[in-house]
């Protein structure tokens, strides 16, 4: 049986290196995209995802999950972090010289709409069963996956991945009535 891309990194094979960039780098970028509103970020993140991917390789064990799975774990944990670490950064903001009135700046705007955004999901999660709030709660605002959950809760695996499942599931068809309400009820 040969070698995975990760085993073959882990040994020090240059070659191994360029193939993991090739095969997962739309799957990094992807995510990274996904949770990172500015593209410089973005670009960040990868960098710094496939360095601990590489510097991580050795720990990969291909009978506990996929290397697709491992890769996208050490990628939502990456960008978890990064998401934790702006969280705690001091505001700025900067004021024009001519007029001395304070200015937002982009990211500000950006966080305030994803602040409504947030806010606006955790309305519609209290409408979830207990269980898939919980468990939705869990792995947005703790950042846990669903081994950590199952963990915690004392809950078999499978009845976490379904409660994951049918409670985003539910939010999405929540959220998407509530967009469609909102539309429908504002003046033309």
């Amino acid at each position: 049986m040969s070698k995975g891309i990760l085993e073959r990194v882990a040994a020090g094979e240059a070659v191994a290196i360029e193939e993991c960039l090739a095969t997962y780098r739309g799957l990094v970028w992807s995510l990274a995209r996904r949770s990172l509103s500015n593209m410089n970020d973005a670009e960040d993140a990868v960098q710094e995802i496939f360095i601990e991917l590489w510097r991580t390789a050795g720990h990969f064990n291909p009978a506990l999950s996929s290397e697709s799975t491992y890769i996208t774990m050490i990628t939502k944990r990456r960008l978890i972090d990064r998401f934790r670490r702006r969280r705690h950064l001091p505001e700025t903001s900067s004021l024009s010289s001519e007029t001395g009135l304070e200015v937002a700046a982009p990211e500000q705007s950006d966080r305030v709409e994803r602040d409504e955004e947030a806010a606006r999901v955790r309305g519609q999660m209290q409408l979830l069963r207990s269980e898939e709030r919980m468990i939705l709660e869990l792995s947005f605002e703790q950042g846990m996956s669903q081994s950590e959950i199952a963990a915690a809760t004392k809950m078999p695996l499978g009845t976490v991945k379904t409660h994951t499942r049918r409670g985003i599931i539910r939010l999405r068809e929540l959220l998407a009535a509530n967009s469609a309400d909102n539309f429908q009820g504002e003046p033309e």
